[in-house]
């Protein structure tokens, strides 16, 4: 099972959610900002993903933007910076799918596609 894992009024997340519908396939849907990533499950995506932590964030959002992250995050360690990303949904990068053995941040359709449809679900 997949879980999706974005906020419903991003535009993003409705496209992303609207091609794995298109594509009958299922998954759990989790709003980010009703239900936070936890630190763990951060730690552990990130890990799994093979993707350094700052690729983690939603670098277009108000509040990483406000909290003038795009100057501190250099200075921040990984494990910092997956604390940081705990604290707040908005500040993740949305859609997250998560499946067996891999995690997709953000959403690239040819990505997806490779992922999900052409290289299996492994």
């Amino acid at each position: 099972m997949l879980n999706f894992i974005c906020y419903p009024k991003c535009t993003t997340c409705q496209k992303a959610r609207t091609w794995l519908d298109e594509r009958k396939l299922d998954y759990a849907f989790r709003d980010i900002k009703l239900d936070n990533p936890t630190y763990e499950e951060l730690k552990a995506w990130q890990a799994l993903s093979s993707l350094p932590a700052r690729k983690f964030f939603n670098t277009s959002g108000l509040l990483y933007k406000s909290l003038h992250l795009k100057e501190k995050l250099p200075s921040m360690s990984q494990e910092e910076q997956l604390q940081l990303l705990a604290t707040d949904g908005m500040l993740v990068k949305r859609p997250l799918l998560v499946g067996d053995g891999f995690v997709l941040v953000g959403f690239k359709e040819a990505e997806w596609q490779e992922k999900l449809l052409t290289g299996g679900e492994n």
